[in-house]
């Protein structure tokens, strides 16, 4: 039996609830941002170079987060293949505009959750700003904080290794800064969350479904994406197996491609497939039936528009062995 952890993850990556996907996402940005604060950062104790160096581990790698997130969101994919198809004269507003938002909304969980804990655990903070802090703000008892280099002496106190007579005063500036890091954490995730409540009502207000509708809706657009993937595999396979055996004159295929083929071969390479069906979608109505995607708007077309014909079809439908094409007999 599996180890309930590796079945857990298992069904986190499957599942296609996106909160818990993004929930998984953000606590792999927390483990990572802890690794990095314990082997990598090294404030350079510097003045000028603890700004940049504070600000760049803050930021940067939050950036980097969010365009990798952007860059392998299947969604983006859509975009761009939606403009591709029908350029903007033709392409949906409304539908492009929704699309934009849910990539944006998913591509900003990792580096929020970077920026959030960041500013909570305050290193960052401190080391980009010790050396900004107002030295005649500063007081220990009666004495007050010497002004004579004063900037190398701040931006030397985050590590801890000022001079002994001002460890009050390190004292105070670490404290000062952390409680200014921890606000701005708290005040970014106060406005997240407020944020996600404002979308998530507009969504539910403007949404004409129920929540059983929104639930069918979900499930049919998850199922048609699976089942799509798994017949272009089998499709693809059929043709690459084809065209290898008539250059070959044989393929060899593992006990997985045979069984594939075996339940469903399709003969010949003469279909031709309308890709330009594929691609994001706004949901519709027509004639009082609901169209949940383009695959189902094009099954549910005007019958003069061009389909894939009947003997085509039933070239993908299953046969009780796969016809793969006749090896070439060499002249005598």
């Amino acid at each position: 039996m599996a180890n309930p952890s590796v079945r857990f993850l298992s069904f986190l990556f499957k599942s296609n609830d996106w909160v818990s996907l993004h929930c998984l996402v953000a606590l792999v940005t927390v483990v990572g941002q802890e690794l990095f604060s314990l082997f990598a950062f090294h404030c350079p104790y510097t003045p000028g170079l603890n700004f940049q160096y504070g600000l760049m581990t803050i930021g940067g790698p939050a950036l980097v987060f969010f365009f990798i997130s952007i860059i392998l969101n299947n969604q983006t994919r859509n975009l761009v293949a939606e403009y591709q198809y029908r350029r903007t004269k033709n392409c949906s507003v409304i539908t492009n505009f929704l699309l934009l938002k849910s990539i944006l909304v998913r591509a900003l969980v990792a580096p929020v959750t970077w920026l959030v804990i960041s500013l909570l655990c305050g290193e960052a903070y401190v080391c980009a700003f010790s050396e900004f802090v107002d030295p005649s703000s500063l007081m220990a008892g009666d004495e007050s904080f010497p002004l004579s280099d004063a900037t190398w002496v701040l931006a030397r106190f985050p590590c801890r290794e000022g001079p002994a007579n001002l460890s009050d005063f390190q004292e105070e500036v670490n404290r000062r800064l952390n409680y200014e890091s921890q606000h701005l954490g708290w005040l970014l995730i106060f406005s997240m969350a407020i944020l996600l409540l404002v979308i998530k009502f507009f969504q539910s207000c403007s949404s004409k479904f129920g929540y059983r509708q929104e639930d069918y809706l979900t499930s049919y657009l998850a199922n048609e994406e699976r089942l799509f993937q798994c017949m272009a595999e089998v499709r693809s396979l059929a043709m690459a197996a084809n065209n290898v055996k008539r250059f070959f004159g044989f393929v060899a295929l593992s006990q997985r491609d045979k069984a594939l083929l075996a339940r469903f071969p399709a003969q010949g390479t003469h279909l031709k497939l309308q890709w330009d069906i594929i691609g994001s979608y706004l949901f519709q109505e027509r004639l009082g039936l609901p169209l949940y995607s383009r695959l189902h708007e094009w099954d549910h077309g005007p019958r003069g528009k061009a389909r894939v014909s009947d003997m085509e079809m039933a070239d993908l439908l299953p046969h009780p062995e796969p016809q793969l094409a006749a090896s070439p007999t060499p002249n005598p």
